[in-house]
Order: structure tokens, then C-alpha cells, then sequence
């Protein structure tokens, strides 16, 4: 079979895999976040953190909640990097540097999970499980959280309230994620990821000389960093390291995990909102530009440039060849298309637009399918642009869902997609422009550029993969690239929940003859078509410098 073949089978079986557990998957979720009774270990945990479940929240309080557990999660996760040394199980590690811990709490509290050191030649077992692990689950359940806060502000009227932080937290953990991640657990342990306790020991001989590694807890870890498009790997090779990612089969399900609940989202959110054809536009929007970017990625991969590349198949520099140029690019679309990080190959080694293809997924805001919970709430924000825009051509105030965007509604997607590309330029312009941050640039050039480009976009948008020809861990880089994914993550979570709050305020105001239909494929075109230009515009001058030049140069 050739290499190609293979590819499209991948990509096939994929697409078949995901569109059989939507219905199901997203049904479940709409019931989750709908329903009005609470589990008894929901109770106990309600219990524990002082939170009754039951009283609604505006804008203000959820945001408050998200906040406040969050801050208490970054201090946490440093704390426990920090007193390392004198841990059960730290395996012999000594305790993380204050630079490296903090940029190590904000990167797993944010759900980027950057990692700027070896996992397995720093991370000790107590930090891994009950801080880095636990950090997947919590994060991904607060990102949910907040995209379930805008569906009720689209959904409800007159009201202002948008549900109980808390208990939208406590059961996207107790009733999806774990669920979830325990199935996904056991199907990799049986793959063939470890899943264990053990210490240091030699495997053998590398090179003439004695090569150690250590066990863990990978499997459960893997299951929830791709459920919870996480990203961040127990060991520094990530999803290509054998512990991590075995089999061609383990990578197609680890690709499959990693979009599955963004995808299954949209329809929850056509449940909540009473319309599931509204659900299937959003959908359609986020499944074209997936499907567009892959394709696009498997050619750029496969282009056969010389000799050397026709008798590898492909580009196969920084790529495992148990996955092959196909299962590699289909993941690293995935990974940069929602806001995971995990990596099955070296994304600096692809081809110039190859590389291209993944900075670009993230600067789209990680919205096709997105992150988990983030690319629903990105995807309604430039739905609400593109229904603004809609508006303005045919000279009437726009609506969406019932509900009026007005100047006030406006500002705040404004604010929402101004705020990440603010972050990624201005850094990456200081890093350039500053002697000390170029010292750890490997690469001069085009491609060095795209290294500072690559991992500021990846922050700030809380993805947590890299250009690793960049050497992250000095003081300069872990201290803006966690500044970086703070504001990332938390100013746009700031400008959702005000948008939601003033939806939810509103009176429903009835369809008419004027009104834009967005559950039908014109919208859906629209859609497409707004956060492609919206996205060129803001990016192309840093793409030319980067990518572009150096894939028009190759």
C-alpha cells in the first residue's frame, strides 16, 4: 500500500470514528450540563469546597469562581514543583527552579502544558499524578465550563444568570472527563503505554553508553492530556516516545481522543439552544476547515522534492516511521487545530509550509474543533463577527440566535479576538528586537524567526507545542511565554463570560423576513470565509517573514 493510500485510510477511518460517537457523546453532555440533580460524590465534593450548586450566577460571579480556582491551582501546582526534593516518589529529582515552576504551573492551570524541560529527567511521580494530571482534568473542565456559560447566554432570556461555576466544574469532571479517560486508559494500556510506579532503571546500551528510564502512570496521563487537548507528555518526546505512542493504531485513537469531545460539543450546543441544525452550521464550519488544513498538510508532506525524498515517500525527517508522513500529518493538524501541544513528530522539521500549516491552525484561535470547551466559545465569538459583518452589508441590526449584537456585544468579541495576536506580535517582536533572547535561537534566518513566531503563538493561544530548535528555558522565555498564556487564557475567558452576560439579559427578539439564517451552508461559508480573513490580515506580514519565505526558498 502506498504511503498516500495509507494516509486517506487514516484520515477516512478518522472521520468515520468521530462522526459515530457525535450523537451519543454530545446528547450526554447536553443532559450533563441541563440537568438539575447531583451525584452523590457531586454532593460530597460541594460539601468539601464550601459551594452550593444550586445558586445561579451572573457573569461577574462565574468569572470570579474561574478565576479564583484557577489562582489557587497555579499556586498549588508551584508549591508541590517547589518542596519536589522531599517528596515520596520524586525519583531522586531535586526541586523545580521559581522560573521553570512557574511557567510549569501556568502552562498545565491554562491547559497549554508547554514544557520547557525533560518530563522524564525532572518530574518525579507525586508531581506528575497529583499535580500535572490533575491539572488536565480541572482545566479542560473550566474551558468547558465557560463555553457552556455562552451556550445558556445564547439560550436564556431576561435572566443574567449562566449556571454554577461550581457545579458545571464538578461534573465536566465527574461525569465526562473520568469516564472518558478511564476507557481511553485501558484501550492504550492495551495498546501497549505503560502504566506503573517504577523507579530508574537501565535498558540497555545507546551509543556505547548505559541508556535509563523511568516508568509512570502514562497510560491514565495520555488518556486525559489528548481528552482534555492538553498536550503535555510524561516524557520530552511526547506522543512520539514508544511509552507514550506504541502503535500506529495508538496514534490513530490518540488523534481520535484529542478531537473527539470538541467536535461532539457542537452538539450539545444545538441541544441546548433548542436547534440542532444550528449545531450541525457550527459543525460544518469547524469539519471544512479541518479537513481543508489536513489536506493541505499531506500534500505540503508528501511533495516529493529530490531523490532523497522519493525514496523515503515523503518528508520524513522528524517523523516516526511506525506513523509514516500520513499519521503524522493528520496529528499534527489535529494538535495545532485544537489547542492539545502533543507532538508525534518535530514540527521544526517539516517542510517550510508544512510548518506553516501548523502556526497558521493555531492562529486561527484554535477553533476547528478547538480546544476543549475554548474552540466552541472561539467558534461562537467569530460567529458573532461574522453575523456582524453580515449585519453591515445589508444595513439592519444582526442577530444571532434570537438574540441582538449590538455596540455592546460587538466590543466584547472584538476584545476577544484582538487580544491573543496583541500578545503574539508584540512578544515576538520584543525577542527579536532584545540581544539575550536570540542567544537561544539555534537557527538564523527565516526559520529562526519562525522558532521566537512559533512558540509565542503557541502560548498565547494555549497550545504548548514548539519549533524545538528554541531553547525555552531561560529566565526571559519561562517568565513571557507564562505571562504569555495567562492573558492567553483569562482575558479572553474575561471578554466571553461579559458577552454572555449581556446576551443572557436580553428579551428574544422573533425571526423575520430579514433575518440572517446561520443554520444554513450560506452562513457556514460566511463563517469560514470571515476567519480566514480576519486571520491573514492579522498574521500575514509574520508569515511572510517566517514560513512563507522559507518554503518559497525550498
Amino acid at each position: 500500500m502506498s504511503p498516500v493510500l495509507a494516509g486517506v485510510l487514516q484520515l477516512l477511518a478518522l472521520t468515520a470514528a468521530l462522526a459515530l460517537v457525535h450523537r451519543p457523546l454530545g446528547d450526554h453532555m447536553a443532559r450533563v450540563y441541563s440537568s438539575d440533580k447531583h451525584l452523590r460524590v457531586e454532593k460530597w465534593i460541594y460539601k468539601g469546597i464550601g459551594a452550593d450548586p444550586d445558586t445561579g450566577m451572573r457573569w461577574p460571579a462565574y468569572l470570579r469562581g474561574v478565576l479564583a480556582f484557577s489562582a489557587a491551582g497555579v499556586l498549588f501546582l508551584y508549591l508541590l514543583q517547589r518542596v519536589q526534593g522531599v517528596l515520596p516518589g520524586s525519583l531522586g529529582f531535586s526541586s523545580i527552579d521559581p522560573d521553570q515552576a512557574f511557567n510549569t504551573a501556568v502552562s498545565f492551570v491554562t491547559n497549554t502544558n508547554w514544557q520547557s524541560y525533560y518530563g522524564e529527567q525532572a518530574m518525579g511521580h507525586v508531581v506528575q499524578t497529583a499535580g500535572l494530571a490533575v491539572q488536565n482534568f480541572v482545566s479542560a473542565a473550566v474551558g468547558m465550563a465557560v463555553a457552556v456559560a455562552l451556550v445558556r447566554g445564547f439560550a436564556r432570556s431576561r435572566d443574567g444568570a449562566l449556571g454554577n461555576f461550581w457545579a458545571d466544574l464538578v461534573r465536566g469532571v465527574v461525569r465526562i472527563l473520568v469516564p472518558l479517560a478511564v476507557v481511553a486508559a485501558i484501550v492504550l494500556a492495551a495498546c501497549g503505554v505503560i502504566q506503573n510506579f517504577s523507579g530508574i532503571h537501565e535498558v540497555g546500551q545507546f551509543t556505547g553508553a548505559p541508556q535509563q528510564w523511568n516508568g509512570g502512570a502514562v497510560a491514565s496521563q495520555e488518556a486525559i492530556k489528548e481528552l482534555g487537548t492538553n498536550g503535555g507528555g510524561y516524557f520530552n518526546a511526547n506522543s512520539a516516545h514508544p511509552f507514550e505512542n506504541p502503535t500506529p493504531f495508538s496514534n490513530l485513537f490518540e488523534i481520535f481522543l484529542l478531537l473527539v469531545v470538541p467536535f461532539s460539543l457542537t452538539r450539545t450546543f444545538g441541544r441546548m439552544v433548542g436547534s440542532l441544525r444550528q449545531g450541525y452550521a457550527i459543525l460544518a464550519t469547524m469539519a471544512t476547515i479541518w479537513l481543508g488544513f489536513t489536506a493541505l498538510m499531506m500534500w505540503t508532506e508528501f511533495a516529493h522534492h529530490g531523490p532523497a525524498f522519493e525514496l523515503a515517500g515523503g518528508a520524513m525527517e522528524g517523523k516516526e516511521t511506525r506513523f509514516g508522513v500520513g499519521g503524522s500529518s493528520i496529528f499534527a493538524v489535529a494538535t495545532t487545530l485544537t489547542s492539545t501541544g502533543a507532538v508525534n513528530s518535530f514540527h521544526s522539521s517539516f517542510t517550510g509550509l508544512g510548518g506553516g500549516i501548523t502556526l497558521l491552525g493555531m492562529q486561527l484561535g484554535e477553533i476547528a474543533p478547538g480546544g476543549t470547551g475554548s474552540g466552541l466559545y472561539g467558534m461562537l465569538i467569530m460567529a458573532v463577527i461574522a453575523v456582524f459583518l453580515a449585519g453591515l452589508m445589508v444595513g439592519r441590526t444582526p442577530e444571532y440566535l434570537g438574540k441582538k449584537i449590538g455596540t455592546r456585544e460587538i466590543k466584547f468579541a472584538a476584545l476577544y479576538i484582538l487580544i491573543t495576536p496583541a500578545l503574539v506580535l508584540v512578544l515576538t517582536a520584543a525577542a527579536m528586537a532584545l540581544p539575550t533572547p536570540g542567544d537561544s535561537m539555534t537557527n538564523s534566518g527565516a526559520h529562526g524567526f519562525s522558532e521566537i513566531l512559533y512558540a509565542y503563538t503557541s502560548a498565547a493561544n494555549n497550545n504548548g507545542s514548539a519549533f524545538a530548535g528554541l531553547n525555552a528555558d531561560t529566565q526571559w522565555f519561562n517568565t513571557t511565554l507564562g505571562l504569555a498564556m495567562l492573558l492567553g487564557r483569562f482575558l479572553p475567558m474575561v471578554f466571553v463570560l461579559a458577552l454572555a452576560g449581556s446576551l443572557a439579559a436580553q428579551q428574544p427578539v422573533p425571526a423575520t423576513a430579514g433575518t440572517l439564517r446561520t443554520e444554513k451552508p450560506l452562513f457556514s461559508g460566511l463563517l469560514v470565509g470571515a476567519i480566514l480573513i480576519i486571520t491573514g490580515l492579522t498574521y500575514f506580514p509574520a508569515l511572510a517573514l517566517g514560513p512563507l519565505a522559507e518554503g518559497l526558498a525550498s
